[in-house]
């Protein structure tokens, strides 16, 4: 009998996720049965719902925020991503119903950024310091930079996460700088937002980096927005208006897919063929 896999997402709120999308796709174009719900679960639910998904023969999951670091306390097994991170976004039950957590942000991160670009050695920008921040400067640190800038609100808010940081890339440097503080960005290779600021319903008209600070980027930086609805946040549509190259959060999201499908499935989706599932979406739906 064929395996039919069933996968669910857990977090909250779920109310535009793309991941459906993606995953229908995935299963038709690997010819496998499948899946794939939306478990709205706000903190205080978390552990039941675990329960729930075990009890109730799911393949495995994805987590979105805010689940992403307290669900690593439930892991018997865990993939080098989330040593590095301290946080989870996939899991797979066992046989025992034990649980195997990946990272996949960090492959996706990593996957969407061509690999004929050179970064080793090179010095980074991200804006944020929240959990998407430690996924990205894991994949920036596989990726061989050196140096990271990292652009917060509240540099003492920030204090631990730095921290965390530091121990977990000795080999990095990193300067915590005030976001109102940045200068000119002429030594940086590549400017990533891992901040909401510029997606639908959040500030979504606003950029995170001034006009004047974008246009000292060097001519061969790369302008990496993680946020993917809308697909033209004002980030990448500031990147297109100085002629900067750029990485969209929707190529990540897809990335992450399809990692997580191959940690589940044993098998790789095309990645053209889940990103024209995902256009379709943005452009037969208000979504």
């Amino acid at each position: 009998m064929d395996k039919n896999y069933k996968l669910a997402l857990i977090g909250y709120p779920l109310g535009h996720s793309l991941s459906p999308v993606l995953y229908e796709a995935a299963f038709s174009n690997l010819n496998i049965k499948g899946s794939y719900e939306l478990l709205p679960t706000q903190s205080e639910d978390l552990v039941n719902q675990i329960k729930y998904l075990k009890k109730n023969k799911y393949y495995g999951f994805n987590i979105t925020i805010p689940h992403k670091v307290p669900t690593t306390l439930f892991l018997s097994k865990y993939d080098e991503f989330v040593n590095l991170t301290g946080a989870v976004n996939t899991i797979k039950i066992e046989e025992d119903l034990s649980l195997s957590g990946y990272n996949t942000d960090v492959w996706g991160f990593v996957e969407a950024i061509d690999k004929s670009i050179d970064l080793n050695n090179k010095k980074a920008a991200v804006i944020g310091t929240g959990g998407a921040s430690r996924a990205v400067c894991a994949g920036l640190y596989k990726r061989g930079i050196t140096k990271i800038d990292i652009y917060t609100r509240n540099i003492v808010n920030s204090k631990e996460t730095l921290e965390l940081l530091r121990q977990r890339y000795p080999n990095i440097e990193f300067h915590s700088i005030q976001t109102s503080m940045m200068q000119e960005l002429s030594d940086v290779s590549i400017l990533v937002n891992t901040t909401p600021v510029g997606m639908k319903n959040f500030a979504q008209n606003n950029c995170p980096v001034e006009d004047k600070w974008i246009k000292t980027l060097r001519s061969d930086a790369i302008i990496y927005d993680i946020v993917y609805n809308p697909l033209r946040t004002a980030l990448i549509s500031k990147a297109i208006k100085y002629n900067k190259r750029y990485i969209t959060g929707l190529d990540m999201l897809i990335w992450q897919a399809i990692r997580a499908m191959e940690i589940w499935c044993g098998q790789k989706a095309d990645f053209k063929t889940l990103k024209i599932a995902a256009l379709e979406k943005f452009l037969l739906y208000d979504f």
